[in-house]
């Protein structure tokens, strides 16, 4: 009882944390919760290979281009990959020549500027988690739902999140994986285990952080909603399992993780009922 105790402590700790990194985002944004969820939905889509480079990317434009372009799935896509600078070859293919076409028009239009953007990494990523993939990926969400904030913030079942968030890409990545190599058909759907990670990192501390500043915290929906995802899979919760194991949800490993970092990495056994346990010994 200690142990789930505690877990849940630090799990709503951690939320807390995130909370402030979200509440700045919306003193930035005059309060746009829209735009906040575009931001951290962004930087999470690049993983953490490229989470900083799409989330310098999101900060580049701002959010009401975004809205103005949701029903015209081809002017996000040259939206994102433009200001991502992958619209700057020569590469003989009439997708990528429209694209091409359709930034140059959006630029001047919105006088759009890229010079903070971070460059992409495809170093050691499997080619699902390619950065063009991904960017796809979000074109697509965001035309497929153009109130996207309000619908999550409505959703309660783990099922409803998989239905609203498994989208595809457009058929030209159907056979690609970059701009100016083909590759053989395949179905470029966001996974599950992707809209856990989504969930994991930013849709759940959304929402725990929208309930707080509608002063109605419901923790008891929020840690049913993580413990139905399953645990991550890291090196930190693999060393918490060889000493006991406890990691079944991913409520359990992002406990361990705030375990780790705001207590044992900091010396603060004092402060930490598993600590005190044991030095009670």
């Amino acid at each position: 009882v200690v142990t789930q105790n505690l877990l849940e402590r630090l799990y709503l700790e951690r939320l807390e944390e995130k909370s402030r990194i979200i509440e700045t985002l919306l003193v930035q944004s005059n309060n746009d919760w829209e735009a906040v969820l575009f931001k951290l939905l962004a930087k999470n889509f690049g993983l953490k290979v490229n989470g900083e480079a799409f989330y310098s990317l999101a900060n580049s434009v701002d959010f009401s281009v975004v809205r103005k372009l949701q029903p015209n799935v081809k002017q996000l896509e040259a939206l994102l990959f433009g200001q991502a600078n992958l619209l700057n070859e020569t590469i003989e293919d009439s997708y990528y020549i429209d694209l091409q076409h359709e930034f140059k028009y959006l630029k001047q239009k919105f006088k759009l500027q890229n010079n903070g953007v971070l460059p992409l990494q495809y170093f050691r990523l499997r080619p699902t988690n390619f950065p063009t993939i991904r960017l796809a990926q979000l074109a697509m969400l965001y035309h497929s739902e153009q109130n996207l904030f309000s619908k999550i913030i409505n959703l309660s079942a783990l099922k409803e999140f998989y239905k609203v968030l498994s989208n595809d890409t457009t058929a030209f990545w159907e056979t690609h994986y970059t701009f100016g190599k083909s590759s053989k058909p395949s179905k470029k759907t966001i996974s599950k285990s992707f809209i856990d990670l989504l969930l994991i990192n930013t849709l759940i501390p959304l929402k725990y952080c929208y309930s707080k500043h509608k002063g109605q915290e419901n923790h008891e929906d929020i840690l049913k909603l993580i413990q139905e995802i399953k645990s991550e899979k890291n090196s930190i919760v693999d060393k918490f399992q060889t000493l006991k194991s406890i990691s079944g949800s991913a409520m359990h490993s992002q406990a361990l993780l705030q375990l780790k970092n705001s207590y044992c990495d900091k010396n603060k056994c004092l402060q930490c009922a598993i600590g005190n346990n044991i030095l009670k010994l």
